[in-house]
């Protein structure tokens, strides 16, 4: 036996060791929680009788709210004591059979020998030595195994910065308590071992890389200094994978003051929420808050308007045809997406303090209470210094007092007395028990009945008069759509005062579209940020300080109005933003939000972080695409190779079906499990699903799609974004579905969904992108 295969043999049996301690941890802690279930069932079926209940004397209320009190906590106690021992079987399950990855032996300057330092997905102490068998990845000593190779190393911990030397980097790949592979390394983390991870097949959902963060991502990971991180990076180069662990990184870090529910991510689309499920759990996490911020903006619209969402958005400007229709939407969407269109609202709303406000009347079972006339009157007269949120109120005081006194003279009408009739028995009941609690009436006289009846009337009016209140309260009779309108109606005086250097040159046609869909109760995609921003701004802005990090994936696909309308909204997040300019779907901005974000921000609190490595497709797949992309020079594919991608060429689009279906036969027979047939928009799928599903087994994925399988599925690009397959067919990629430059960064995405094999199908001329690309870097198959 060599000194290797010895090294080999005393891992295996600590290996052996550590995994059999944690398997006997597994036992107590499931004995501990069946007893802990065992008690919360009894709390549960006995709490009313551990409870003494007595409420004849105000300090027997005292006594019976305390008992109830505390039975309520104890549940709760033992109800959070089995909430984390299944957070800890969860982890400890998984550290059974692949108790760590990596190893490393760190020398502190003020010892003599140095400590060996295993790192998993979890931490295990063993209380009979005292000692970590095994460190937390996010532990502050696991960051020397990510960021260093061997000689002098440090890291920050609580007490300071520690220094030392790395003797020794080891890493594992340890499946069912068994080292499968083995290997020292001076670098970050092996090529040996990412080539082991990342030539796995895909599958349905994204997995934890805590074994293979490589330096740059941990910066990301473990930055705790910024208030604006901003990661761009080429496609498959980690920045999502980077995020979810740095979240799993802070919830360990902050975990006395931090929570999941703290912390939102913006996703890209329903399916993706999906795909990232099961990451944190896996590193026995809960998941954070997950939202599109399409749902997050449906969820302030109000219900009357029908909210075009960004899909819709896109399908209409990859699909239609450049007419003046089409140039007035492009106009639009450029305009109302700029920091400039916040600037004019801000110019609108200063104008609206001094008039231009519009109110509905105040209603009330078919008559008008208070009219717009008389809001308008006394909103106008309030102080024009105060801010147009705070006036609202002072008008919501007054329409207060004017409704007590409406209500007053509404007993007397007709209507009471008829809903009176109608009331239930169980209401009559309820407001009778009420009375004679307060023990209004002592004697059944004719001044009673008649008290009583009154009674009843003022109690049926305010009943009914709660609506009217609560629509006070939310600002209901302000009309933030008409007050919207009312920009894009051409009244001069509006134009002059928001445009002080003359209105742009195609406003009018961004008028007569803007006005068209809310004449219908539509609202573009475009709108939707200006619309609430400045719905915000008349009302209020209701900010969540609740959350306290926000992540936005995808973040090319955002306006710079959206990023600064997040901001507004979460005054006190910290802000973690991935993206990638080549990743546009539509280049139609004059800026990307990506690249206005950082003026947004203290540069002193402002970091900017750049993958340029590739790690998703093989060096052949990633050398095609960066051929044809801007700066594709500057992305580095990682060496790990495959087959070249296969530009097959179709004399029509008769051919499509078959050629497809045999692209997906011959990727079936090489074993792969994740295909996509990827189409230019959703037209196309329907077209190319009905085109093969007698011969594939397929699925079609739409907008609505909120799960993602294995299998062969047929999707639109944009649906397919931050998601990878084993292999990808693009259905149609020729000149005459790819033929405008600005098609070149949607196509540049499709293509880099792939991860071992890329097939490109071309119905007649191939398109400008693919013939740039040097003929040695792809195969050419040619249908007769």
């Amino acid at each position: 036996m060599d000194a290797w295969d010895n090294e080999l043999q005393i891992e295996q049996e600590r290996v052996n060791s550590v995994s059999a301690k944690i398997a006997s941890e597994v036992r107590l802690v499931n004995n501990l929680s069946g007893t802990t279930e065992t008690e919360i069932n009894d709390i549960r079926q006995n709490f009313w009788e551990d409870v003494r209940v007595n409420l004849d004397h105000p300090d027997d209320i005292q006594e019976t709210y305390t008992s109830i009190k505390q039975q309520a906590e104890l549940l709760a106690e033992r109800e959070r004591r089995r909430g984390n021992s299944e957070k800890l079987l969860s982890v400890l399950r998984r550290l059974k059979n692949s108790p760590y990855f990596g190893r490393i032996d760190f020398k502190d300057e003020n010892e003599t020998v140095p400590e060996k330092i295993y790192i998993g997905i979890g931490s295990f102490f063993d209380e009979e030595t005292e000692t970590f068998l095994v460190y937390d990845w996010r532990a502050p000593i696991s960051s020397v195994y990510y960021d260093y190779s061997l000689g002098s190393a440090s890291y920050t911990a609580p007490y300071g910065t520690i220094h030392g030397s790395l003797e020794l980097k080891r890493q594992f790949v340890i499946k069912n308590s068994s080292i499968v592979s083995m290997f020292d390394t001076g670098v970050t983390i092996g090529d040996e071992l990412l080539q082991e991870v990342l030539g796995r097949q895909a599958d349905s959902q994204m997995k934890s890389i805590v074994a293979t963060i490589q330096k740059e991502q941990n910066r990301i990971i473990r930055n705790d200094r910024s208030r604006l991180l901003v990661v761009q990076g080429a496609a498959g180069s980690g920045k999502t994978s980077a995020a979810l662990q740095r979240i799993a990184y802070l919830l360990y870090r902050y975990r006395d003051s931090l929570e999941a529910e703290n912390i939102l991510l913006f996703s890209p689309n329903p399916m993706f929420n999906s795909y990232v499920s099961n990451v944190l759990p896996e590193l026995g996490e809960e998941n954070m808050q997950q939202a599109t911020f399409q749902q997050f903006l449906e969820s302030q619209l109000p219900d009357d308007l029908v909210l075009e969402d960004f899909f819709q958005q896109m399908e209409y400007m990859l699909s239609s045809s450049a007419d003046k229709l089409y140039y007035d939407r492009l106009e639009s969407i450029r305009v109302k997406s700029g920091l400039n269109f916040i600037r004019t609202l801000d110019l609108y709303i200063q104008l609206l303090g001094a008039g231009g406000l519009i109110f509905r009347d105040v209603t009330f079972r078919g008559e008008v209470l208070i009219s717009s006339s008389e809001i308008e009157k006394v909103f106008y007269s309030t102080p024009a210094k105060l801010k147009i949120p705070d006036r609202l109120k002072i008008v919501n005081e007054w329409m207060s007092k004017e409704l007590k006194a409406l209500e007053k003279a509404e007993v007397k009408k007709e209507w009471v007395e008829e809903e009176i009739q109608y009331l239930e028995k169980e209401e009559y009941a309820a407001f009778y028990r009420k009375l004679n609690e307060k023990k209004r009436f002592a004697d059944n006289t004719f001044d009673d009945f008649e008290r009583e009846r009154k009674l009843l009337s003022a109690y049926v009016v305010r009943k009914s008069f709660k609506g009217v209140y609560k629509g006070v309260k939310a600002l209901s009779y302000l009309d933030v759509r008409a007050v919207y309108r009312q920009i894009f109606e051409g009244d001069e005086k509006i134009t002059r005062h928001i445009f002080p250097s003359g209105p742009l040159w195609q406003w009018t046609g961004i008028c007569e579209l803007t006005i068209k869909k809310l004449d219908n109760e539509e609202i573009l995609y475009e709108d939707s940020a200006p619309y609430l921003y400045l719905k915000e701004e008349l009302e209020g802005f209701r900010t969540d300080v609740m959350i306290r990090h926000v992540f936005i994936d995808e973040a090319q696909d955002y306006s710079p109005f959206q990023l600064a309308f997040i901001k507004r909204l979460f005054p006190r997040s910290r802000m973690t933003v991935l993206g990638d300019t080549n990743q546009m779907i539509y280049d139609h901005l004059e800026k990307t939000g990506l690249e206005v974000l950082a003026s947004l921000y203290d540069p002193d609190k402002t970091e900017s972080i750049v993958l340029k490595q590739s790690y998703r497709s093989t060096r052949q797949i990633s050398d095609f695409t960066r051929a044809f992309i801007p700066g594709g020079d500057n992305i580095e594919p990682f060496n790990r190779n495959g087959s070249k991608p296969l530009v097959s060429i179709l004399k029509s689009r008769n051919g499509l079906a078959a050629a497809t279906a045999q692209s997906i036969s011959d990727l079936r027979a090489k074993g792969y499990e994740t295909i996509a047939v990827i189409c230019k928009n959703e037209e196309e799928s329907e077209e190319a699903y009905d085109a093969i599903k007698e011969n594939a087994d397929v699925r079609l994925i739409g907008r609505g799609r909120s799960s993602f399988e294995s299998g062969v599925i047929v999707i639109p690009s944009y649906l397919a974004k931050g998601i990878e397959f084993d292999a990808v067919v693009i259905f149609d990629g020729s000149e005459d579905r790819y033929g405008k430059e600005s098609e070149r960064k949607l196509f540049y995405t499709a293509c880099t969904r792939a991860m071992h094999e890329l097939h490109v199908l071309c119905a007649g001329e191939v398109n400008l992108f693919i013939s740039e690309v040097p003929e040695e870097l792809y195969e050419v198959k040619k249908y007769k």
